[in-house]
């Protein structure tokens, strides 16, 4: 038995599915199968049932779980201890970040933290900001850049970005010619904002439930040029923070909404008590966003909201 297809079974447990767990360990969907195959050779019973869609766990699989995560948890404080005794720091660093992300200080912390820990294997993959926050409540992410609307019960967060929402809408529309926009003006109009599960449709949908009003996103789009490109276009307002919006001022004119207080939030997120390698990585994070002579970075705090 060997711990890498302990590892490859707790993928496919958590995945429900081959395909998903094969791109989580990086390796291809019949190299997991084989070994899982393995795995099930040397058990003397079938882990998954495989006659649906999904892979489910059978009984004896059930039962296998928690002791594979028990292994794999013992291996990693065993490689951990030892790290920190030596000062080496080496295993596997998996970040997550918000998809189409392009925040190049998460790059140059990570390309910082690679020069100086290389024995370090750095994982990076992209989802939304809601499954990545359950990522690194289940330990399959170590950290993640995601969007918020508060900091993550039970994790530590680093603020990186704290912004207000706006309207956007192009020359000519009704809401370009005020500074200000009230929640029950902006939704007199169809939206285009990001779909759930991200930070800044978190933000907007708390605002408009506190309210008793019922929003009606008429359009969704993951990454914000394509919510500034469609609103653009005429077909909807559109719902952005601050930054996002301001790179679209040759095309549209924001409105503050001026009843939504509460700022969307851009924040590195991870688990307490943390490994060295994440808190390697948060010090190259914090000098990465403060920027050479820039202001300190943002601090620190443990999470208190949901």
């Amino acid at each position: 038995m060997e711990l890498r297809q302990l590892e490859y079974f707790v993928a496919v447990a958590e995945e429900r599915s081959f395909t998903r767990a094969a791109q989580r360990v990086h390796i291809s969907q019949s190299g997991v199968s084989a070994q899982i195959r393995h795995l099930e050779r040397e058990l003397g019973a079938e882990l998954f049932d495989r006659s649906a869609r999904t892979a489910t766990l059978t009984v004896a699989g059930k039962a296998a779980l928690e002791h594979a995560r028990a292994a794999l948890a013992a291996a990693g404080a065993l490689a951990q201890s030892v790290g920190e005794v030596t000062g080496l720091i080496r295993g596997r660093l998996t970040v997550g970040m918000v998809v189409g992300c392009t925040i190049t200080p998460l790059f140059d912390a990570l390309a910082a933290f690679h020069r100086a820990h290389p024995g370090v294997e750095i994982a990076l993959t992209e989802d939304n900001s809601d499954r990545l926050v359950e990522a690194v409540r289940a330990g399959t992410a170590d950290l993640a850049l995601v969007g918020t609307a508060a900091a993550p019960e039970g994790l530590e967060a680093l603020t990186i970005v704290s912004e207000r929402l706006v309207a956007a809408a192009p020359p000519g529309h009704p809401l370009a010619a005020v500074d200000r926009v009230t929640l029950p003006d902006l939704l007199d109009h169809p939206l285009v904002c990001m779909p759930r599960g991200t930070g800044l449709r978190a933000v907007l949908d708390r605002a408009c439930e506190a309210r008793g009003l019922r929003p009606v996103v008429a359009l969704e789009a993951g990454a914000a040029d394509a919510v500034a490109d469609l609103a653009a276009r005429g077909l909807a307002v559109a719902v952005l923070s601050e930054s996002m919006a301001s790179l679209h001022r040759d095309r549209l004119t924001t409105s503050l909404i001026e009843d939504v207080e509460t700022p969307a939030l851009l924040a590195l997120v991870w688990r307490s008590p943390s490994g060295p390698a994440v808190r390697a990585f948060l010090g190259h994070a914090r000098r990465a966003f403060a920027g050479p002579g820039g202001p300190p970075a943002p601090q620190v705090t443990a999470a208190t909201g949901g």
